[in-house]
Protein backbone atom coordinates (compact mmCIF):
# COMPACT_ATOMS: atom_id res chain seq x y z
CA UNK A 1 0.00 0.00 0.00
CA UNK A 2 2.85 2.41 0.76
CA UNK A 3 4.20 1.73 -2.54
CA UNK A 4 0.99 2.01 -4.38
CA UNK A 5 0.71 6.16 -2.33
CA UNK A 6 4.22 6.60 -3.26
CA UNK A 7 3.76 5.97 -7.05
CA UNK A 8 0.27 7.91 -7.12
CA UNK A 9 2.59 10.89 -5.38
CA UNK A 10 5.27 10.73 -7.94
CA UNK A 11 2.86 10.63 -11.08
CA UNK A 12 0.66 13.84 -9.88
CA UNK A 13 4.04 15.73 -9.83
CA UNK A 14 5.40 14.76 -12.76
CA UNK A 15 5.81 17.17 -15.45
CA UNK A 16 3.64 16.52 -18.47
CA UNK A 17 4.79 17.35 -22.28
CA UNK A 18 4.70 20.82 -23.49
CA UNK A 19 1.95 21.64 -26.51
CA UNK A 20 4.61 22.82 -28.53
CA UNK A 21 8.69 21.63 -27.86
CA UNK A 22 9.06 25.57 -27.80
CA UNK A 23 6.00 26.13 -25.90
CA UNK A 24 8.41 27.32 -22.78
CA UNK A 25 11.03 29.70 -24.38
CA UNK A 26 7.99 31.48 -26.30
CA UNK A 27 6.46 31.83 -22.95
CA UNK A 28 9.52 33.39 -21.41
CA UNK A 29 10.54 35.77 -24.39
CA UNK A 30 6.69 37.00 -24.28
CA UNK A 31 7.20 37.48 -20.49
CA UNK A 32 9.95 39.64 -21.29
CA UNK A 33 8.27 41.46 -23.27
CA UNK A 34 5.23 42.23 -21.23
CA UNK A 35 7.80 43.63 -18.57
CA UNK A 36 9.59 45.68 -20.88
CA UNK A 37 6.95 47.56 -22.30
CA UNK A 38 4.88 48.31 -18.93
CA UNK A 39 8.02 49.56 -18.03
CA UNK A 40 7.97 51.65 -21.16
CA UNK A 41 4.84 53.16 -20.82
CA UNK A 42 5.47 53.78 -16.92
CA UNK A 43 8.61 55.82 -18.53
CA UNK A 44 6.37 57.31 -21.19
CA UNK A 45 3.42 58.76 -18.64
CA UNK A 46 6.65 59.73 -16.57
CA UNK A 47 7.75 62.15 -19.62
CA UNK A 48 10.89 60.09 -19.39
CA UNK A 49 10.09 58.91 -23.37
CA UNK A 50 9.62 61.47 -26.62
CA UNK A 51 7.16 60.67 -28.88
CA UNK A 52 5.11 57.74 -28.70
CA UNK A 53 5.09 54.16 -27.19
CA UNK A 54 3.34 51.17 -29.06
CA UNK A 55 2.69 47.96 -27.05
CA UNK A 56 2.00 44.40 -28.68
CA UNK A 57 -0.41 43.54 -25.45
CA UNK A 58 -2.37 40.46 -26.81
CA UNK A 59 -0.27 40.02 -29.38
CA UNK A 60 2.78 38.38 -27.95
CA UNK A 61 1.70 35.12 -28.70
CA UNK A 62 1.16 35.57 -32.54
CA UNK A 63 4.66 38.30 -32.61
CA UNK A 64 6.90 35.66 -31.08
CA UNK A 65 6.24 32.85 -33.40
CA UNK A 66 6.73 35.10 -36.29
CA UNK A 67 10.97 35.63 -34.77
CA UNK A 68 11.80 31.69 -33.31
CA UNK A 69 11.76 29.91 -36.37
CA UNK A 70 13.65 32.11 -38.56
CA UNK A 71 17.14 30.80 -39.06
CA UNK A 72 20.72 32.84 -39.47
CA UNK A 73 19.74 34.47 -42.71
CA UNK A 74 16.60 34.64 -43.05
CA UNK A 75 14.65 38.08 -43.79
CA UNK A 76 12.52 39.63 -40.74
CA UNK A 77 10.27 42.51 -41.32
CA UNK A 78 8.69 43.07 -37.74
CA UNK A 79 6.10 46.12 -37.19
CA UNK A 80 5.56 48.00 -33.89
CA UNK A 81 3.78 45.43 -32.15
CA UNK A 82 6.19 42.87 -32.62
CA UNK A 83 8.71 43.02 -29.68
CA UNK A 84 7.75 39.85 -28.70
CA UNK A 85 9.22 38.53 -32.32
CA UNK A 86 11.71 41.00 -31.91
CA UNK A 87 13.39 39.52 -29.36
CA UNK A 88 12.80 35.98 -30.79
CA UNK A 89 14.66 36.98 -33.60
CA UNK A 90 18.14 37.64 -31.49
CA UNK A 91 17.15 41.58 -30.86
CA UNK A 92 19.67 42.57 -27.88
CA UNK A 93 16.91 44.31 -25.18
CA UNK A 94 19.95 47.23 -24.86
CA UNK A 95 19.09 48.16 -28.36
CA UNK A 96 15.40 48.90 -27.54
CA UNK A 97 16.16 50.82 -25.11
CA UNK A 98 18.02 53.06 -26.36
CA UNK A 99 16.07 53.57 -29.27
CA UNK A 100 13.00 54.20 -26.77
CA UNK A 101 15.36 56.44 -24.61
CA UNK A 102 17.05 58.61 -27.24
CA UNK A 103 20.68 57.18 -27.23
CA UNK A 104 23.40 57.61 -29.80
CA UNK A 105 24.57 53.90 -29.18
CA UNK A 106 21.63 52.72 -30.28
CA UNK A 107 21.26 50.92 -33.80
CA UNK A 108 19.34 53.69 -35.42
CA UNK A 109 22.01 56.43 -34.00
CA UNK A 110 19.63 58.54 -31.77
CA UNK A 111 17.16 59.19 -34.94
CA UNK A 112 14.16 57.90 -37.20
CA UNK A 113 12.22 58.03 -33.57
CA UNK A 114 11.62 55.41 -30.91
CA UNK A 115 10.35 52.52 -33.15
CA UNK A 116 11.60 52.58 -36.79
CA UNK A 117 14.58 50.47 -35.09
CA UNK A 118 15.98 47.79 -37.36
CA UNK A 119 19.40 45.81 -37.78
CA UNK A 120 20.06 45.52 -41.78
CA UNK A 121 23.14 43.75 -41.35
CA UNK A 122 21.26 40.71 -39.45
CA UNK A 123 18.56 41.23 -41.64
CA UNK A 124 16.10 42.98 -39.52
CA UNK A 125 14.64 45.65 -41.43
CA UNK A 126 13.62 48.73 -40.36
CA UNK A 127 9.97 49.44 -40.25
CA UNK A 128 8.63 52.08 -42.16
CA UNK A 129 5.61 53.92 -41.58
CA UNK A 130 3.98 52.96 -44.52
CA UNK A 131 2.98 49.57 -43.02
CA UNK A 132 1.81 47.79 -46.09
CA UNK A 133 5.39 48.96 -48.16
CA UNK A 134 6.99 46.51 -46.12
CA UNK A 135 5.55 43.80 -48.13
CA UNK A 136 7.34 44.92 -51.30
CA UNK A 137 10.52 45.80 -49.29
CA UNK A 138 10.94 41.97 -48.34
CA UNK A 139 10.06 40.43 -51.45
CA UNK A 140 13.17 42.32 -52.57
CA UNK A 141 15.60 41.55 -50.15
CA UNK A 142 14.38 37.67 -50.87
CA UNK A 143 14.80 38.24 -54.67
CA UNK A 144 18.30 40.44 -53.97
CA UNK A 145 19.32 36.69 -52.09
CA UNK A 146 18.59 34.21 -55.23
CA UNK A 147 20.15 36.77 -57.64
CA UNK A 148 23.03 36.57 -55.18
CA UNK A 149 22.53 32.42 -55.26
CA UNK A 150 21.74 31.73 -51.64
CA UNK A 151 19.70 28.92 -51.30
CA UNK A 152 17.83 27.91 -48.02
CA UNK A 153 16.57 31.47 -46.59
CA UNK A 154 12.91 32.65 -45.77
CA UNK A 155 11.27 36.09 -45.15
CA UNK A 156 8.91 36.61 -42.95
CA UNK A 157 6.76 40.09 -42.64
CA UNK A 158 4.70 40.82 -40.42
CA UNK A 159 1.33 42.81 -41.10
CA UNK A 160 -2.10 44.11 -39.54
CA UNK A 161 -5.37 43.94 -40.73
CA UNK A 162 -5.43 47.80 -41.43
CA UNK A 163 -2.50 47.57 -43.50
CA UNK A 164 -3.66 44.83 -45.50
CA UNK A 165 -6.21 47.09 -47.14
CA UNK A 166 -3.14 49.84 -48.32
CA UNK A 167 -2.73 49.88 -52.40
CA UNK A 168 1.08 48.37 -51.32
CA UNK A 169 0.51 45.76 -49.76
CA UNK A 170 -1.13 44.49 -52.76
CA UNK A 171 1.48 44.95 -55.16
CA UNK A 172 3.70 43.10 -52.82
CA UNK A 173 1.43 40.46 -52.49
CA UNK A 174 1.26 39.62 -56.42
CA UNK A 175 4.70 40.17 -56.93
CA UNK A 176 5.86 37.65 -54.27
CA UNK A 177 3.62 35.43 -55.87
CA UNK A 178 4.49 36.20 -59.56
CA UNK A 179 8.04 35.49 -58.60
CA UNK A 180 7.46 32.53 -55.64
CA UNK A 181 9.68 34.26 -53.46
CA UNK A 182 9.78 32.32 -50.26
CA UNK A 183 7.91 34.53 -48.11
CA UNK A 184 5.77 34.43 -45.54
CA UNK A 185 3.14 36.87 -44.50
CA UNK A 186 1.65 36.90 -40.39
CA UNK A 187 -1.31 39.24 -40.77
CA UNK A 188 -2.76 39.53 -37.29
CA UNK A 189 -6.45 40.82 -37.36
CA UNK A 190 -6.63 42.67 -34.31
CA UNK A 191 -9.90 44.06 -34.94
CA UNK A 192 -9.28 47.86 -35.40
CA UNK A 193 -7.16 49.79 -37.96
CA UNK A 194 -6.74 52.53 -34.90
CA UNK A 195 -10.17 52.81 -33.88
CA UNK A 196 -11.69 51.58 -37.35
CA UNK A 197 -13.53 48.38 -37.13
CA UNK A 198 -13.44 45.24 -38.87
CA UNK A 199 -16.69 45.95 -40.72
CA UNK A 200 -15.18 49.40 -42.34
CA UNK A 201 -12.04 47.94 -43.26
CA UNK A 202 -13.04 45.22 -45.86
CA UNK A 203 -15.79 43.08 -46.99
CA UNK A 204 -14.87 39.49 -47.31
CA UNK A 205 -16.19 37.05 -44.73
CA UNK A 206 -12.27 36.51 -43.51
CA UNK A 207 -9.03 37.90 -45.17
CA UNK A 208 -7.29 34.56 -45.22
CA UNK A 209 -10.18 34.27 -48.16
CA UNK A 210 -7.99 36.22 -50.23
CA UNK A 211 -4.74 34.22 -49.93
CA UNK A 212 -5.89 31.98 -53.43
CA UNK A 213 -6.85 35.14 -55.48
CA UNK A 214 -2.92 36.45 -54.38
CA UNK A 215 -1.45 32.77 -55.36
CA UNK A 216 -0.62 32.41 -51.55
CA UNK A 217 -1.37 29.06 -49.29
CA UNK A 218 -3.28 30.81 -46.52
CA UNK A 219 -4.33 29.72 -42.76
CA UNK A 220 -5.98 30.86 -39.96
CA UNK A 221 -5.04 30.32 -36.70
CA UNK A 222 -6.38 31.64 -32.99
CA UNK A 223 -3.70 34.20 -32.19
CA UNK A 224 -4.69 34.03 -28.12
CA UNK A 225 -3.40 30.02 -28.53
CA UNK A 226 0.38 29.81 -28.30
CA UNK A 227 0.87 26.49 -28.83
CA UNK A 228 -1.30 27.28 -32.15
CA UNK A 229 0.56 30.34 -33.42
CA UNK A 230 3.62 27.42 -32.79
CA UNK A 231 2.14 25.43 -34.88
CA UNK A 232 0.56 27.41 -37.26
CA UNK A 233 3.48 30.14 -38.25
CA UNK A 234 6.44 27.22 -38.07
CA UNK A 235 4.37 25.19 -40.37
CA UNK A 236 4.40 28.15 -42.71
CA UNK A 237 8.04 29.10 -42.24
CA UNK A 238 8.70 25.29 -42.85
CA UNK A 239 6.54 25.36 -46.34
CA UNK A 240 7.97 28.49 -47.64
CA UNK A 241 11.40 27.06 -46.90
CA UNK A 242 10.49 23.79 -48.67
CA UNK A 243 9.80 25.90 -51.89
CA UNK A 244 5.92 25.78 -51.61
CA UNK A 245 4.24 28.97 -52.18
CA UNK A 246 4.13 32.04 -50.24
CA UNK A 247 2.37 31.48 -46.91
CA UNK A 248 -0.18 34.21 -45.79
CA UNK A 249 -1.11 33.14 -41.81
CA UNK A 250 -4.20 35.68 -40.06
CA UNK A 251 -4.23 35.47 -36.93
CA UNK A 252 -6.98 36.91 -34.88
CA UNK A 253 -6.83 38.67 -31.71
CA UNK A 254 -7.56 42.13 -29.75
CA UNK A 255 -5.54 44.42 -29.08
CA UNK A 256 -5.71 44.84 -25.40
CA UNK A 257 -4.23 48.44 -25.11
CA UNK A 258 -4.44 51.87 -27.38
CA UNK A 259 -3.52 52.12 -30.68
CA UNK A 260 -0.51 54.07 -28.67
CA UNK A 261 -0.34 55.05 -25.15
CA UNK A 262 -1.96 58.24 -25.83
CA UNK A 263 -4.77 56.38 -27.22
CA UNK A 264 -7.81 55.51 -24.44
CA UNK A 265 -9.41 53.08 -26.67
CA UNK A 266 -12.76 54.09 -25.74
CA UNK A 267 -14.03 53.00 -29.03
CA UNK A 268 -13.67 49.31 -28.53
CA UNK A 269 -17.28 47.90 -27.60
CA UNK A 270 -18.03 45.84 -24.73
CA UNK A 271 -19.19 43.46 -26.75
CA UNK A 272 -15.81 42.91 -28.57
CA UNK A 273 -14.49 42.92 -25.66
CA UNK A 274 -16.60 39.57 -24.43
CA UNK A 275 -15.70 37.57 -27.75
CA UNK A 276 -13.17 34.44 -27.55
CA UNK A 277 -10.33 36.35 -29.34
CA UNK A 278 -10.27 39.02 -26.80
CA UNK A 279 -8.29 37.15 -24.29
CA UNK A 280 -4.89 37.52 -23.18
CA UNK A 281 -2.41 35.29 -24.87
CA UNK A 282 0.14 35.64 -22.09
CA UNK A 283 -2.52 34.54 -19.63
CA UNK A 284 -3.52 31.67 -21.72
CA UNK A 285 -0.13 30.35 -21.90
CA UNK A 286 0.53 30.44 -17.86
CA UNK A 287 -2.53 28.96 -17.52
CA UNK A 288 -1.44 26.19 -19.81
CA UNK A 289 1.46 25.75 -17.84
CA UNK A 290 -0.30 25.85 -15.08
CA UNK A 291 -2.75 23.07 -15.93
CA UNK A 292 -0.55 20.88 -17.77
CA UNK A 293 2.33 21.50 -14.45
CA UNK A 294 4.79 22.23 -16.82
CA UNK A 295 6.59 24.38 -14.26
CA UNK A 296 6.19 24.96 -10.44
CA UNK A 297 4.98 28.36 -9.10
CA UNK A 298 8.88 28.97 -7.74
CA UNK A 299 9.93 29.17 -11.47
CA UNK A 300 7.43 30.90 -12.46
CA UNK A 301 8.20 33.76 -10.23
CA UNK A 302 11.43 33.51 -10.43
CA UNK A 303 11.26 33.77 -14.15
CA UNK A 304 9.39 37.00 -13.42
CA UNK A 305 11.91 38.42 -11.16
CA UNK A 306 14.69 37.57 -14.01
CA UNK A 307 12.61 39.37 -16.77
CA UNK A 308 12.32 42.26 -14.28
CA UNK A 309 16.14 42.27 -13.72
CA UNK A 310 17.07 42.02 -17.33
CA UNK A 311 14.80 45.23 -18.39
CA UNK A 312 15.70 47.38 -15.28
CA UNK A 313 19.82 46.72 -16.41
CA UNK A 314 18.88 47.28 -20.15
CA UNK A 315 17.13 50.58 -18.96
CA UNK A 316 18.96 51.88 -16.46
CA UNK A 317 22.17 51.51 -19.12
CA UNK A 318 20.46 53.28 -21.88
CA UNK A 319 19.57 55.88 -19.25
CA UNK A 320 23.03 56.89 -19.05
CA UNK A 321 24.54 57.14 -22.59
CA UNK A 322 24.33 60.39 -24.09
CA UNK A 323 21.96 61.97 -26.50
CA UNK A 324 22.95 62.84 -30.22
CA UNK A 325 24.37 66.05 -30.61
CA UNK A 326 22.92 66.63 -34.05
CA UNK A 327 26.01 68.69 -35.77
CA UNK A 328 28.01 66.59 -34.79
CA UNK A 329 26.92 63.13 -35.70
CA UNK A 330 27.67 61.02 -39.17
CA UNK A 331 24.15 60.37 -40.07
CA UNK A 332 24.94 58.53 -43.27
CA UNK A 333 22.46 56.37 -44.30
CA UNK A 334 23.20 52.85 -42.95
CA UNK A 335 23.75 51.43 -46.45
CA UNK A 336 26.79 53.67 -46.90
CA UNK A 337 27.45 53.04 -43.55
CA UNK A 338 27.71 49.41 -44.52
CA UNK A 339 29.48 49.92 -47.89
CA UNK A 340 32.37 52.28 -46.33
CA UNK A 341 32.79 49.73 -43.52
CA UNK A 342 33.10 46.77 -46.57
CA UNK A 343 35.32 49.07 -48.03
CA UNK A 344 37.76 49.33 -44.91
Amino acid sequence: MLQTAQRTAKSKTKKATPPHDRFLEAFRWMLLTRTLEEKLVSLYRGGLITGGVYIGKGQEAVSVACGLFLEKGDIFAPLIRDQAGRSAFGEPLIDVTRTYLGSRLGPMRGRDGNIHRGHPRKNELAMISHLGAMISVTVGALMAKRFKGEKNFVGLACIGEGGMQTGSFHEGMNIAAVEQVPLVIVATNNHYAYSTPNDREFACHDLVDRAIGYGFEGYSVDGTDLAACLDVIGSAVKRARAGRPPQLVVASVLRLSGHGEHDDASYVTKEIKREPFARDCLNVAEQTIIDLNLLDAATLAAWRKEAAAQVDEAIAAAQKEAAPESDKEDWCALSMRDLVDHVE
